[in-house]
């Protein structure tokens, strides 16, 4: 028996020195992979979500999601941006659980885990956000929801040695501003939206997502669409400088600090945000410090940015008892309070209102779904109030009718 028992040991030593030698021979970079690793737990994982809003390709690239970046258990992957890489991208995720036990876990993740908490979130803020840094790396937690059922998005960018965020390189395709486009993938778009497109994309204010295909449903960021929102109104009030949007001067302080002057897109956002045209510091909104230009547009702030440039006037004062009378959303509740007035005020635009060109009939606004380039496209594919506008095609025809010097 005492025979049998050290031949049992003998062999289990054996069997544990042949695994420790099998993971000692590895390289190091086998057993030590960068920050950027694909995560196994987001890879194949069947709590992704397949909204036909969304790139099928964004599936795909939560497997570039940092595994530094810590996970609360009892949240579900949603979506995930389509242009996620291995050092940027944006997720948005939901839970059951109160917001309150979601920010506690990531602000002691953060502090235990070495990061620096450069911007707390406060939960008396709807716009507030919880920031943290650590080896040039930025994640930003934004609540979304806060009801029975809880939303957040976790951005992260990559930082350079001086702590700033290192801006998106330009696309590959993209083409000069102003230069006439004609899209090869319209033929599955719907008649108004297309008609939209195709105008904009000959006066040059639209850019390919592809070579030249428009992708009408693939979802678009913040910053293309103040960049289109910007060349429009400026491109469609041209012989009218005092209906222009000025540009960001990039000797000036940035209004946000992800948007510094080196970004390709700083002259628009800052322009917009200098203007008054989105919420920002400058603005008195301190907790706007933030612009998130990679994220995905939502539909609130497609229309809250947009509509003071059809009015050109002060927006109404408007309740949530307005916008149930009026527009009669079934889920008016989920609106942001600060966006009521634009909303009410768009209603007032009649058949002109940005929510009815662009999204028809509906008794759903859904606030915070993300916004497709098409959609984009419909919005600012007309600029005035009560009758009194322009459209793209009217743009067209004066440009072709008005004799070039």
């Amino acid at each position: 028996m005492i025979k049998k028992f050290i031949e049992f040991n003998l062999k289990t030593i054996t069997l544990s020195f042949g695994i420790l030698s099998l993971l000692t021979s590895c390289s190091g970079s086998q057993l030590f992979e960068n920050r950027f690793t694909a995560d196994p737990s987001l890879q194949n994982s069947p709590q992704v979500s397949t909204s036909p809003s969304l790139d099928p390709n964004a599936v795909i690239s939560t497997q570039n999601f940092p595994t530094e970046i810590p996970r609360y258990s009892n949240a579900t992957l949603e979506e995930v941006s389509p242009d996620t890489t291995r050092d940027r991208g944006q997720s948005r995720w939901s839970s059951p659980d109160p917001i309150n036990l979601i920010t506690d876990f990531y602000q002691k993740e953060f502090q235990t885990n070495d990061w620096v908490i450069t911007q707390p979130l406060s939960l008396d803020d709807p716009n507030s956000s919880l920031i943290a840094k650590r080896n040039n790396l930025q994640v930003t937690l934004t609540p979304l929801v806060k009801g029975q059922k809880t939303e957040f998005t976790l951005d992260y960018q990559p930082l350079d040695n001086a702590g700033l965020i290192i801006p998106s390189p330009q696309p590959s395709n993209a083409v000069i501003p102003n230069s006439p486009v004609t899209f090869n993938d319209l033929d599955q778009v719907a008649q108004p939206l297309r008609d939209y497109i195709q105008d904009l994309g000959e006066l040059g204010i639209l850019t390919p997502k592809n070579g030249n295909n428009f992708q009408a449903n693939a979802p678009i960021t913040r910053q293309e669409y103040a960049r289109w929102l910007v060349a429009a109104n400026n491109q469609f009030y041209a012989t009218s400088a005092s209906k222009q949007i000025r540009l960001g001067n990039k000797n000036t302080t940035p209004a946000f600090s992800d948007v510094p002057p080196n970004h390709p897109d700083f002259p628009s956002i800052q322009g917009l945000a200098e203007a008054g045209l989105i919420p920002s510091p400058l603005s008195n909104d301190a907790s706007a410090v933030l612009f998130r230009p990679d994220a995905i547009l939502n539909r609130e702030n497609l229309i809250a940015w947009k509509v003071p440039l059809d009015s050109r006037k002060a927006l109404p004062n408007a309740s949530m008892e307005t916008l149930k009378e009026t527009w009669g959303f079934q889920d008016t509740a989920k609106i942001d309070p600060k966006l009521w007035r634009a909303i009410y005020g768009d209603f007032q635009n009649g058949e002109q209102a940005n929510i009815r060109r662009v999204f028809g009939f509906t008794t759903l606004f859904q606030p915070k779904k993300p916004v497709t380039r098409g959609e984009a496209a419909a919005a600012i594919g007309y600029f005035g109030f009560q009758g009194d506008g322009l459209s793209a095609r009217d743009v067209l025809g004066l440009k072709k009718t008005t004799p070039s010097n």
